[in-house]
């Protein structure tokens, strides 16, 4: 796989010494953590391996990748396996997609409270459409949803919102047939909208009296409850942003989606344009305009790119991909129901020859992808470790991603 000709690991590599000094006392471990891993990210100082093709010798050497999960570049690996194990779940039913977006006013406070907000995000958004697809007078069914975390806007602002993947339908309440929705219609966005908001601003006012927010700067007065209650006032009046898309073509349709939403980060590689001492420019959509002119170039200071992709980094132990209701890791008897109701096949499961990946130990180590000279096979012939470098020369070598 060909590198992208300028990477986030560039520009850290290049700026973040100095930006890490200046910006000293203001930066989390979480922070620090990620820029360290993105810098080092598939280079000698991870360490990695040497394969060598059996047909025409052609030798390559590929470093090790970071595995963190707000690198650019490790995601992909990471998107395929889950997206593997999601394909056993999918219904042979329409679906469809559901986005939950919280109003500046909060994002604002979410900055320094991410665990907490982000929380209550996810599961009052969840419970919303629960809610409401178990009403009668809706759907009366009980539904399953994979709900996805995304904290930034196309300039990487600060936008906290949730893109949700829903089956067009559910169980009924009495768990004897499967219902579905109406053609091209899931859940009203305004019965929606209401319910959100309110659900949501219980669950914060909640939090704030127990204590668990924290307020600095120009927000340092809301730890006082009456000036809180007085700043989300205007929200109870307000529309929440909540947004339901047409549902996909078919499950296959949801796969393709899902393999490019769920392990996103702030800025793919593939979206820079170019960077000097100064400033970087990236690729940016403004969703207020349509059509073409819509896809524009922005320029920020170095350090306001790297300050930018930074507040995106979640909290350790955060888990940004979760699910609800029939797809919840306690309901999988519920799923097998849902099938039976639907006349789904049941989803195969991978033999002991896959899941090996066609070796038993007796074989030496190969690469999946074929040599790029030949498409002969790529034996592993050398692993080294970290901050080593390979003893074996190359032969026609060069330098490939791998994860």
């Amino acid at each position: 796989m060909s590198r992208p000709a300028l990477e986030v690991a560039d520009i850290f590599r290049d700026h973040g010494p100095a930006w890490r000094q200046a910006n000293a006392g203001h930066v989390s471990l979480g922070q620090l953590k990620v820029m360290s891993a993105i810098e080092s990210c598939r280079t000698a100082a991870l360490g990695g391996h040497v394969a060598r093709c059996e047909k025409c010798q052609h030798t390559q050497i590929s470093y090790n990748s970071c595995r963190n999960r707000h690198c650019p570049k490790c995601q992909g690996a990471a998107a395929k396996q889950w997206l593997a194990e999601r394909e056993a779940e999918l219904l042979p039913v329409p679906y469809y997609h559901v986005v939950f977006t919280l109003p500046a006013q909060i994002s604002d406070i979410a900055y320094h409270n991410k665990a907490v907000i982000y929380d209550l995000l996810f599961k009052t958004s969840a419970e919303t459409l629960i809610t409401i697809a178990a009403d009668p007078k809706h759907l009366g069914a009980r539904i399953g949803i994979t709900s996805v975390l995304h904290t930034w806007g196309s300039a990487m602002t600060h936008h906290p919102h949730v893109h949700m993947i829903v089956p067009g339908g559910g169980i009924s309440l009495d768990g004897k047939r499967w219902v579905s929705c109406r053609p091209g219609f899931f859940l009203p966005v305004r019965v929606l909208s209401r319910l959100f908001r309110r659900l949501f601003l219980k669950t914060l006012t909640a939090a704030h009296a127990a204590g668990r927010l924290s307020f600095f700067g120009d927000y340092a007065h809301l730890d006082d409850a009456q000036a809180f209650a007085a700043y989300l006032a205007p929200l109870r009046r307000s529309e929440w942003v909540v947004y339901s898309k047409r549902p996909f073509g078919g499950p296959e349709a949801v796969l393709a989606y899902l393999s490019r939403y769920t392990h996103r980060v702030a800025i793919a590689n593939s979206r820079l344009i170019a960077f000097d001492d100064n400033s970087v420019t990236f690729k940016w959509k403004d969703y207020r305009i349509e059509g073409r002119d819509r896809y524009k170039g922005m320029t920020l200071a170095t350090d306001e790119f790297i300050r930018r992709f930074l507040i995106h980094v979640l909290p350790g132990g955060f888990h940004r991909i979760r699910h609800y209701g029939l797809f919840a890791s306690s309901a999988r008897a519920d799923l097998a129901r849902a099938r039976e109701l639907l006349n789904a096949p049941a989803p195969q499961q991978a033999s002991n020859a896959d899941a090996a990946d066609g070796t038993d130990g007796t074989e030496p180590p190969t690469l999946a992808h074929p040599c790029p000279c030949c498409g002969g096979r790529m034996i592993i012939i050398e692993t080294f470790k970290r901050g080593c470098s390979p003893r074996t020369r190359p032969i026609s070598a060069i330098r490939i991603d791998t994860s």
